[in-house]
């Protein structure tokens, strides 16, 4: 019989007048902070492959985010409509700012990752202006610090491979940093139950735990290619095999389906990386539509709006481990982490670790499955790096 691993706590009721006080409440600590900080200018750069907002105030402050790669296609919702909202306004005011500028030339109507991958940059700039006027680092905006480090779980993200080889590559990288947890990919991406290679998900998955043996960590993540038979099938197997989490089975706009399986599981279920709803997020916590919930900080909006999906899924006991949408975006989770209680114990460790850590003078450590959490002010991202110097400037909101 499945055992749930002993990091998942049992879920909790919750009423929704206590979720609601916390997708009303304010959730910055911006005591100290006495006078207005202007926002004088934002702009978008590149370089490297890298996308970087940079808001200026008009007493000299800058703060530096880096982007989803999304933002490529999307820069234009930033340039025209969201940006120019900002400009002196008060970047203290920034929660009310998120919220305003969702009604403003009715933004709402444009509501969804690509809108939300715009709006995180522009959150993550000026939360790192805040930090650094206020001297903290990012996550101490939040919260008290908790944590200095988190450990890491190793992804290929292949489809295309046969079980055999996944299990090599995947071995070559947890030999590398040394982790305790693995996750691979089963079914065909959004497939309607087909896998990408006929046999490919039963193989891995028994195969997994037979290569790696009963202490390792194991995630399996369907993308969204099966329905609730299907899905529960697959979570049936994950169980036999004593896996770790299972991860969005069902398509990511069905809750009800996702709810359904989680409803016939005792493995738990992982969901929430495409959601950029705040309300739909309550309703996955309130229904228990899942267990481990998988918000992206740079498709959902931003540090703000993720610290409050983790404290509404905390007080119902649930676990929240963030989606990682490009490289730097684990720096932004290693803040999350920093103050969030129910902060999964291992979380992805994504591509881009070399250039992240370029961009962080060498900040960070990866060794034994663990990544250290920068206490630097801010981000940690120094105004006069020579990837920022040297960028291009492809956006200027003044």
């Amino acid at each position: 019989m499945y055992k749930k691993h002993s990091d998942f706590a049992d879920y909790r009721s919750v009423m929704a007048e206590q979720l609601d006080r916390i997708l009303e409440g304010a959730i910055l600590d911006l005591k100290g902070l006495d006078r207005p900080i202007i926002i004088e200018s934002i702009e978008l750069l590149f370089n490297c492959g890298l996308y970087f907002i940079r808001t200026r105030s008009k007493d000299g402050l800058l703060g530096i985010s880096v982007c989803n790669d999304r933002i490529r296609f999307s820069y234009l919702i930033l340039e025209k409509l969201i940006a120019p909202f900002f400009i002196n306004k008060d970047a203290r005011d920034l929660e009310m700012l998120i919220e305003d500028v969702y009604v403003h030339e009715s933004n709402y109507k444009l509501a969804g990752i690509p809108y939300y991958s715009c709006l995180s940059a522009l959150e993550l700039s000026i939360l790192d202006m805040l930090a650094k006027a206020k001297q903290v680092s990012l996550g101490q905006l939040f919260g008290k610090r908790i944590h200095d480090s988190a450990r890491v779980y190793v992804a290929s993200g292949n489809r295309h491979t046969s079980a055999e080889e996944e299990l090599e590559i995947l071995q070559a990288e947890v030999e590398r940093i040394g982790a305790r947890a693995i996750k691979y990919k089963i079914g065909g991406r959004m497939s309607k139950n087909q896998d990408s290679v006929a046999g490919r998900s039963e193989k891995l998955i028994y195969g997994s735990r037979k290569f790696f043996g009963e202490d390792m960590m194991i995630h399996a993540d369907g993308n969204g290619s099966f329905d609730v038979e299907t899905a529960v099938y697959f979570g049936r197997i994950m169980e036999e095999i004593n896996g770790y989490f299972y991860e969005e089975p069902c398509p990511f706009d069905d809750l009800w389906a996702t709810k359904g399986v989680c409803d016939r599981l005792s493995i738990p279920l992982a969901f929430g990386e495409q959601e950029t709803s705040l309300r739909r997020f309550r309703w996955l916590v309130e229904n228990h539509g899942a267990d481990v919930i998988q918000p992206d900080i740079l498709y959902h909006g931003g540090l703000v709006r993720t610290t409050k999906v983790a404290k509404m899924a905390e007080l119902a006991g649930m676990t929240v481990t963030p989606h990682v949408s490009t490289g730097f975006c684990f720096v932004y989770i290693l803040h999350l982490s920093s103050y969030t209680p129910n902060i999964g114990k291992y979380q992805e460790n994504k591509k881009g670790f070399e250039i992240t850590n370029e961009l962080l003078d060498g900040q960070l450590t990866l060794a034994d499955g663990q990544l250290n959490i920068p206490d630097s002010i801010g981000v940690g991202i120094r105004e006069g790096h020579e990837m920022l110097k040297k960028a291009l400037v492809l956006v200027a909101v003044k």
